[in-house]
């Protein structure tokens, strides 16, 4: 059977050629049957989130800033602090978010990189969940409960070496259950304090911890003029800009951050997130 039908096929397109032939056309290759690959377009696999390769010994590799020939970009960033204990200042009425300071970004159409801790998630689910779900913000994480890696970091508590990678994977698990999907492989340590046994620490969870070369001095602070200062003066190419979203601990952010938007963007930066520095650092921009 699988014979005749091959026969068959033969002397249709045989006879399909002659008949071409005999009209003085040029006689038409068969086109071939569809497949499964060309029959309908497959959607690309989502691309992952740029990183940084891992350092010397496979330590967690540690970004500060982009790349200073890179153009004139730059990534304002806001560590949303909460430790575990600030829970009953929180019910007292204390504010530890800053929904205005997302108001201001969103309107001045600024995109941003949050450092979350899983605590501030728990307490705030919706805004978290707000800022993750809009493509102009992302969410890094900034541990559970903002204690320090290191046994002398400014007075915080101090994360014990044998928990501080699950401290990162129960951050994430606070973003998942608050509706956070898309939370980025980004790590920064609480009071920016890290030594190497963190670094290795964290390797297993493959983030890139993120740090700063531009401080906004933003924490406690009562003069914006002098946080939009500080920003402006120390802003490069491709620097990374800490600032803070937590209304209590930092009042005047939102007050500098419209001082410092219109002014850089004067001088000709674009403002970028994270991910696009590192991107631009590793080549995959």
């Amino acid at each position: 059977m699988i014979i005749l039908v091959r026969r068959a096929t033969a002397l249709a397109v045989l006879g399909a050629a002659l008949a071409a032939c005999g009209r003085g056309e040029a006689p038409q290759a068969p086109r071939p049957a569809p497949t499964a690959s060309s029959a309908a377009p497959t959607k690309p696999a989502p691309s992952r989130p740029p990183t940084l390769a891992p350092g010397p010994a496979g330590l967690t590799p540690v970004f500060e800033h982009g790349p200073r020939a890179d153009g004139k970009t730059v990534a304002l960033t806001f560590d949303a602090d909460m430790t575990a204990d600030q829970g009953p200042r929180a019910a007292a009425g204390e504010r530890f978010d800053n929904p205005r300071l997302i108001a201001t970004l969103r309107e001045l159409k600024v995109p941003a990189t949050v450092f979350m801790t899983g605590r501030w998630a728990e307490e705030y689910p919706d805004e978290a969940r707000s800022i993750g779900r809009d493509p102009r913000f992302e969410i890094a994480n900034h541990s559970y409960s903002h204690h320090a890696y290191t046994d002398d970091c400014y007075g915080l508590p101090h994360v014990s070496k044998e928990r501080m990678r699950s401290d990162v994977e129960r951050a994430y698990a606070a973003f998942r259950e608050a509706g956070v999907r898309n939370a980025m492989p980004y790590f920064r340590f609480p009071g920016g304090c890290y030594d190497r046994a963190a670094l290795g620490e964290l390797a297993a969870t493959g983030v890139t911890a993120v740090q700063w070369d531009v401080v906004s001095g933003d924490a406690f602070a009562t003069d914006a003029d002098a946080v939009a200062r500080q920003v402006l003066d120390g802003v490069r190419p491709g620097s990374v800009v800490v600032m803070h979203c937590t209304r209590s601990a930092a009042p005047v952010t939102e007050q500098a951050v419209r001082q410092v938007v219109p002014e850089l963007r004067r001088q000709g930066y674009r403002f970028v997130k994270v991910s696009e520095l590192i991107g631009a650092a590793n080549g995959r921009a």
